[in-house]
């Protein structure tokens, strides 16, 4: 198995991000628009953001990706990440890249200060969970929401 590296995305990436970007959108039966997308990609590159974004590359092949969103807690006074997307190429699931990714994001939290890092999934996504609750703890949390527009 060739060697996995986690980089941080640059401006040049965006060709090798959207492809992944747009398997993500598939897996989760979504459709983005594409103002959105360019939205969320300068979003990335901005210094002043609070997203990240960053590649899983075997080689020159980008073969996943993930974004965190740093926030205010009201529990703390330490900042908390909120790892909002993770995706791992069809073709590429099971060798590590995942847990890779992730642990990318500890490690940058950690060097920011942020005191936590949490996630949510879908409750069919059964594969991700196994991997999940080898490296995390389920809070026992339940989402709600309310979508406007």
């Amino acid at each position: 198995m060739q060697s996995v590296e986690v980089k941080p995305v640059q401006s040049n990436d965006f060709d090798i991000w959207l492809p992944l970007w747009k398997g993500y959108q598939r897996f989760y039966e979504v459709d983005i628009p594409e103002s959105v997308t360019l939205n969320t990609w300068a979003r990335f590159l901005d210094p002043v953001e609070p997203m990240h974004a960053a590649l899983a590359m075997m080689g020159e092949q980008a073969s996943g990706l993930v974004h965190s969103i740093y926030h205010r807690s009201t529990w703390t006074t330490d900042d908390y990440c909120y790892l909002q997307d993770l995706f791992v190429a069809d073709d590429a699931r099971g060798g590590g890249i995942g847990r890779a990714l992730i642990e990318h994001v500890y490690a940058d939290a950690r060097r920011r200060g942020a005191c936590r890092v949490y996630w949510l999934t879908h409750e069919s996504n059964h594969n991700a969970m196994q991997l999940y609750d080898r490296i995390a703890d389920r809070s026992g949390f339940i989402q709600y929401r309310k979508r406007f527009a």
